[in-house]
């Protein structure tokens, strides 16, 4: 195993010091996003839908900020659900996927997540095929294994099922990240002539009883 050495980490900031952005730096992230999207420090993101007009003419339908903000953790992190849908094919006509959008969140999505400094998520699996981008900041992906690599911005994480952990490295720990992800429902995967399971250890409260969760393995995507 070879981990890229990370030549871009600045000096561990003291409990309390202000980061760049002028704040106090919390080394776990505890409490930081406390407003609501976006993140402290990170840009407000634009979300344009399009569609068609009665001539049949592309129009866009809305511009918002999306609408499926999620808080999670003890204030450390924030999902930003910008689209989802229950089927493949997508069904278009009459704009039904726009209002299915709106109630199936947790089926195929797009989700962009901002993260508190140096947050650590747990270690989880989703049974899903997951496209990660990182926005804005570092990022360190940590597998099962113990197997690391850094991300920085523009770099493409291509997960297949595998079990993880997220850390945000963005300005050496001091500053807020931002990451997203597409998500894919997978069919049963069999690793080593064992059917894999998935597991959200402390996530899972904030993905239990919504659309396209299923408790007995994890789905988190359908």
């Amino acid at each position: 195993m070879v981990t890229p050495k990370n030549d871009c980490i600045k000096r561990e900031l003291e409990e309390g010091e202000l980061n760049e952005l002028g704040l106090p730096h919390n080394p776990k992230g505890i409490g930081y996003i406390s407003t609501g999207f976006p993140a402290p420090g990170l840009r407000r993101t634009v979300r344009h839908i399009t569609g068609h007009d009665a001539e049949g003419k592309a129009v866009f339908l809305s511009t918002d900020c999306g609408d499926h903000h999620l808080i999670m953790g003890e204030q450390q992190a924030l999902a930003n659900i910008l689209y989802s849908t229950s089927e493949t094919p997508v069904d278009l006509n009459g704009d039904v996927d726009i209002e299915r959008a709106k109630t199936h969140e947790y089926g195929t999505v797009v989700r962009m997540i901002d993260f508190a400094p140096n947050e650590l998520t747990p270690m989880h699996r989703a049974l899903s095929l997951d496209y990660g981008v990182v926005l804005e900041g570092e990022f360190e992906l940590i597998l099962e294994s113990g197997e690391k690599r850094i991300m920085r911005q523009g770099d493409v994480s291509i997960q297949r099922a595998t079990a993880h952990q997220w850390r945000n490295l963005s300005g050496g720990g001091t500053l807020p990240g931002r990451m997203m992800w597409v998500l894919l429902g997978v069919k049963d995967t069999i690793v080593n002539g064992k059917k894999l399971e998935g597991f959200l250890g402390p996530l899972t409260p904030y993905y239990e009883g919504k659309e396209g969760y299923k408790s007995e393995n994890n789905r988190v995507a359908k």
